[in-house]
């Protein structure tokens, strides 16, 4: 029995993640290669005969599990009937812009978003906020869908994720997919804390501690961590833009985890609303290691977390209280 189609919606379509994203998603990256699905591309006016180019292409490609494209700049059209949704479109902070001015911005852009969402997407549909400040732009779009359940609104950490494992295979000189359960904690940003203290690399003799291999706590708690944070500023500053195709992949890769589970034995991050877990503050969208089954995600729970930790997740749960406080300023 064919599937039926799964209808996608990826908002600012036509930029650069949206334009990486849409073939990935339309070749089954996301969802899996016998899903079908549908395309809904959402952009803003001046982008709309862009946007009409990214359809002819998408026609053009030939797509076997393609089964259709709404491409509008109409967010009620966008968003009808949609069972997930990848929030792309935001508004970038220019030169000399002030962080209250972007985050007044975003603010209204998520605001009228998530009040599409809540009235005319399909139930239990799963979104994925990518554009930034990812994490307090989702709890915006929580706060104005209020009957999307708040465990289907997330924000996009695994791209960080993706970079840490990158790091570390590079270092020891392994394939990447023998490299797991590093950690994003916390925000979307550079105050993130990459956390390999459970981190292990498949070997010949077994799974051995990332600490272990890399012998080198120095590297690991300073250059390391600080290459993670720095890595989407480091691409802009050689490519002349932002990380589009690691965007457009670890987006895929966290719908994909989340939707159809994560292997036996290896979590991933996720930015997830905090329910207190690792005495971080209820109420923030913050970055757990999770592990999916089912559809649903669940922070793991028991980790060790050592002092130097520990001052590394309070702080970028400060930055995030802060931002939320900026965000909350905005609405009134």
């Amino acid at each position: 029995m064919a599937k039926d189609p799964v209808r996608v919606l990826v908002t600012g379509a036509a930029g650069q993640i949206g334009y990486a994203l849409v073939p990935m998603i339309a070749r089954g990256v996301m969802l899996g290669a016998d899903q079908p699905v549908i395309l809904h591309m959402l952009d803003i006016p001046p982008a709309a005969e862009a946007l009409n180019g990214v359809k002819m292409e998408l026609v053009d490609a030939a797509f076997p599990l393609l089964k259709g494209v709404v491409a509008t700049t109409d967010a009620v059209e966008a968003c009808t009937g949609v069972n997930v949704a990848v929030m792309v479109g935001g508004f970038p902070r220019k030169e000399g812009m002030e962080r209250k001015d972007v985050m007044s911005k975003n603010v209204s852009i998520y605001k009228s978003q998530a009040s599409a969402l809540e009235k005319h997407a399909a139930p239990n549909c799963k979104v994925l906020v990518v554009a930034n400040p990812a994490n307090t732009n989702a709890l915006i779009l929580k706060e104005f869908a209020p009957s999307i359940p708040e465990k289907n609104i997330t924000c996009l950490t695994r791209l960080d994720h993706n970079r840490a494992l990158g790091q570390i295979s590079e270092r020891l000189s392994v394939q990447v997919s023998d490299v797991k359960n590093v950690i994003i904690w916390g925000n979307h940003s550079s105050s993130q804390y990459p956390d390999v203290n459970h981190a292990t690399v498949t070997t010949p003799a077994g799974d051995k501690p990332v600490r272990e291999l890399v012998a080198d706590d120095a590297w690991l708690n300073g250059e390391f961590i600080s290459t993670v944070q720095q890595r989407g500023a480091a691409i802009i500053k050689a490519r002349k833009l932002s990380s589009a195709l690691s965007a457009a992949s670890s987006a895929c890769d966290h719908i994909r985890d989340w939707v159809l589970g994560t292997p036996e034995g290896t979590f991933v991050s996720m930015g997830v609303y905090s329910d207190g877990s690792y005495n971080v503050p209820a109420g923030l969208i913050y970055s757990f290691p999770v592990t999916c089954k089912n559809g649903e995600w669940s922070i793991v729970q028991g980790l060790p977390i050592d002092e130097f930790s520990r001052k590394k997740l309070d702080l970028t749960a400060e930055e995030l209280s802060e931002e939320k406080a900026l965000a909350y300023s905005c609405l009134t």
